[in-house]
C-alpha cells in the first residue's frame, strides 16, 4: 500500500503535466508507448509466444495511436481555418479527416489480419513450430486483434479529448472519471464493504465500493465543472456533468472489471511488474480505456463544457 502510494504521487504529476501542458505529439509517444506494453501483456496473459505475431502486434498497437493524432491534426488545422472565417470550432473530425483516419485504421487492421493468417498458414506447415506450442491459433486471434487494435484504440481517445478545442480541458476528464472513481470504490470497500459484487470475477470487490466509486466519480466531476467555472469563461452544463460522471463511473467500473476476468481466466494475480504495487500497464490502464472513448463521446454528444 505503502509502495503504492509513493508511486501514485511520483507518476501522477508526470502524467498531468503529459495531458494538460505538453502538445498533443508527446502524449501521443506516451500513449503509443503505454499501447505497445499493454499489448505485450495480454498476449503474454494468453500464452501467445510466437515471436512474429508479437512483432506484428507491436507494430500496430503503436502505429494505431499515431494514426488517430493523423486525424486529429487535420481537424485542428480545419477549426483554424473556421475560426479564420468567424464559424464555430467543429468538437468532432471532420469529413476529410474522419475519411482519412478511418483509411489509415482499416490499413493497419488488415494488414495485421493478412501476417496473422500468413502466420498461421506458415507456422502449421512447421512441424517444430507445433511441436513447441509456437503456433498461431485461430481461438486466440481475438486476443491479438484486441491487443493490436482495440485497446490502442479506445486508449488513443486521450489523443482526441486532446486535440480539441480546449483539449487540455478536455482531456482530464477522463482522467477525473478514472481516478475518482477508482479511489472511490477502494476506500468505501475497504471502509464500510460487506457485500461482495462478482466474488469470482474480482473478491475485492464489494456492492459498497461500486456504488461509493460512482458517487466520488459524480462529486469529481461536479467539483471539476465548478473550479473550470471560475478559471475560465467557459459555459458549464452541471445536469450533462452529472450524466458524464455517472456514465463515467460505470464505464471505468465495468473495464476494470473486464480485465480482472480476464486474468481470472488465465491464472495470473497482475498482467506485469511495470509500475511498483499498481501491476503492468493493463492493471493501472484498464478501466482508462473505457472511461477515455465514454468521455469522448459525450463530450461529441452531450456538451456539458461549452
Amino acid at each position: 500500500m505503502k509502495t503504492r502510494i509513493i508511486v501514485s504521487a511520483v507518476l501522477l504529476p508526470i502524467f498531468f503535466c503529459v495531458l494538460f501542458v505538453f502538445p498533443p505529439i508527446i502524449l501521443t509517444f506516451v500513449v503509443s508507448a503505454i499501447c505497445a506494453i499493454a499489448a505485450f501483456e495480454l498476449l503474454h496473459a494468453v500464452k501467445i509466444i510466437n515471436k512474429r505475431v508479437l512483432v506484428y502486434t507491436l507494430i500496430s498497437a503503436i502505429c494505431v495511436p499515431f494514426a488517430i493524432l493523423f486525424g486529429a491534426v487535420l481537424n485542428m488545422a480545419e477549426n483554424t481555418s473556421r475560426i479564420e472565417e468567424g464559424l464555430a470550432p467543429l468538437t468532432q473530425l471532420g469529413p476529410v479527416s474522419t475519411l482519412l483516419t478511418l483509411t489509415l485504421l482499416f490499413s493497419v487492421f488488415f494488414f495485421l489480419v493478412c501476417l496473422l493468417f500468413a502466420e498461421i498458414a506458415l507456422t502449421f506447415r512447421n512441424k517444430k513450430a507445433i511441436e513447441k506450442g509456437t503456433v498461431l491459433k485461430l481461438r486466440k486471434m481475438p486476443a491479438v486483434l484486441a491487443a493490436g487494435m482495440l485497446i490502442p484504440f479506445m486508449l488513443s481517445a486521450l489523443i482526441s479529448l486532446k486535440c480539441m478545442p480546449y483539449g487540455h480541458l478536455f482531456v482530464l476528464l477522463p482522467i477525473v472519471a478514472a481516478f475518482l472513481t477508482d479511489s472511490g470504490a477502494y476506500f468505501t470497500g475497504v471502509t464500510i464493504g460487506k457485500h461482495k459484487a462478482f466474488p469470482t470475477i474480482s473478491p475485492n470487490k464489494t456492492v459498497e465500493g461500486y456504488v461509493g466509486g460512482t458517487i466520488t466519480g459524480i462529486v469529481g466531476m461536479l467539483i471539476y465543472g465548478i473550479i473550470l467555472s471560475y478559471t475560465t469563461e467557459l459555459t458549464i452544463v452541471y445536469p450533462a456533468l452529472i450524466l458524464y460522471g455517472i456514465l463515467g463511473a460505470i464505464m471505468t467500473e465495468l473495464g476494470d472489471l473486464t480485465f480482472s476476468l480476464i486474468k481470472r481466466k488465465c491464472g495470473i494475480k497482475d498482467y506485469g511488474k511495470l509500475i511498483p504495487g499498481h501491476g503492468g500497464a493493463l492493471d493501472r490502464f484498464d478501466s482508462m480505456s473505457f472511461a477515455a472513448p465514454t468521455m469522448y463521446l459525450l463530450v461529441i454528444l452531450v456538451p456539458a463544457i461549452i
